[in-house]
């Protein structure tokens, strides 16, 4: 049986979650601040973290970096009252899988759990491969980035869609095919969080190389070649 960390401070909405979630078969641990919670996550074995953002004693943003410095896989789902493209920016900058907005529909949230599950099985298959394009690569055991002899340091969130845009180089792939893949979520037409990612990503893997690497192509998307 799969276990998940609920870190949620209103006892109401953490018991919804807790009930509704061992009703789809998952055993669940509830802490009701941050320092409660990541105290559980250190103590016990957890496939998976549901945080409120805003926490007693340490919000989800300094938890979400807490655990990232000691397990970089493990998935981590934010849950919110806030929603906009600033606050969905800082939730994935300090490590944040996927990000949803309250009120949710908890159907949603299962759809959600279950594709973060998965990728981290699919992570764990792929550990001994490395990610090769032009002079980049790509560690996925150590998520060690690389171009030339250059060590690059990226976010889990802009590690991630490097990976997704290097594994679909040399083809164009839109905004809303990155929402879907990279952030699990349908594109936001109002906010331009993904704009901003492939610039943090661009200034990162391009600004200091002859060779660009991410292309924009208007009106369609972006496209990751050396060739372009």
């Amino acid at each position: 049986m799969l276990t998940i960390l609920v870190i949620e401070d209103e006892e109401r909405v953490a018991s919804l979650l807790k009930c509704g979630l061992e009703e789809s078969g998952y055993k669940v641990a509830v802490a009701y601040d941050g320092e409660m919670g990541f105290r559980l996550f250190t103590s016990s074995k957890f496939d998976l973290v549901i945080s409120d953002v805003i926490l007693p004693k340490k919000n989800g943003f300094e938890l979400c970096k807490s655990i990232r410095e000691i397990d970089q896989s493990m998935p981590i789902l934010m849950l919110t009252a806030l929603g906009t493209t600033d606050d969905k920016l800082d939730g994935f900058d300090a490590g944040a899988d996927d990000y949803m907005v309250k009120p949710f529909d908890f159907r949603e949230l299962n759809a959600r759990i279950n594709v973060l599950l998965r990728r981290s099985t699919n992570d764990i298959k792929d550990v001994n491969n490395d990610i090769i394009y032009a002079d980049l690569r790509i560690n996925l055991k150590s998520k060690k980035v690389t171009r030339g002899e250059t060590e690059i340091k990226l976010s889990p969130k802009e590690y991630n869609l490097l990976v997704y845009m290097v594994e679909n180089s040399d083809r164009i792939v839109t905004r809303m095919e990155i929402a879907d893949k990279v952030w699990n979520t349908h594109f936001d037409t109002g906010t331009n969080f993904i704009d901003v990612y492939i610039n943090y990503l661009r200034k990162k893997i391009d600004r200091d190389f002859d060779v660009k690497l991410i292309h924009t192509r208007v009106g369609m998307g972006f496209i990751f070649t050396d060739n372009p």
